[in-house]
């Protein structure tokens, strides 16, 4: 089992950078496959971006990108999502899950574990 903590949402301005965390505690962070998913109000939650256990395999919505870098350091149990150039169309709840097994799955349902998400409002 792990547990997620997000951390880094904000308000940030259009064009601007933004960098969330997510650390994770529990066992054995590197056997678990790692994303990023957003809710923005009124909608489905919605994929953004998910990294395989080493770190090798990358997967991004399309409207990410380009815009949108995920990354993770399994020696400090910790997974990124770096965001450049972000839109008023990102505003959104971010959230970090965790899933394991193989395959860099876009819904949500697919994982298991869940943070309690972090607010991020871009601004035009």
């Amino acid at each position: 089992q792990v547990q997620l903590v997000e951390s880094g949402g904000g308000l940030v301005q259009a064009g601007g950078l933004l960098r969330l965390s997510c650390a994770a505690s529990g066992r054995a962070f590197s056997t678990y496959i790692m994303a990023w998913f957003r809710q923005a109000p009124g909608k489905e939650r919605e994929f953004v971006a998910a990294i395989s256990m080493g770190g090798s395999s990358l997967y991004y919505e399309d409207s990410v990108k380009g815009r949108f870098t995920i990354s993770r350091d399994n020696a400090k149990n910790t997974v990124y999502l770096q965001m450049n150039s972000p839109k008023p169309e990102d505003t959104a709840v971010y959230y970090c899950a965790a899933r394991q097994g193989y395959g860099l799955l876009v819904t949500a349902k697919d994982y298991d574990y869940w943070g309690q998400g972090t607010q991020v409002t871009v601004s035009s």
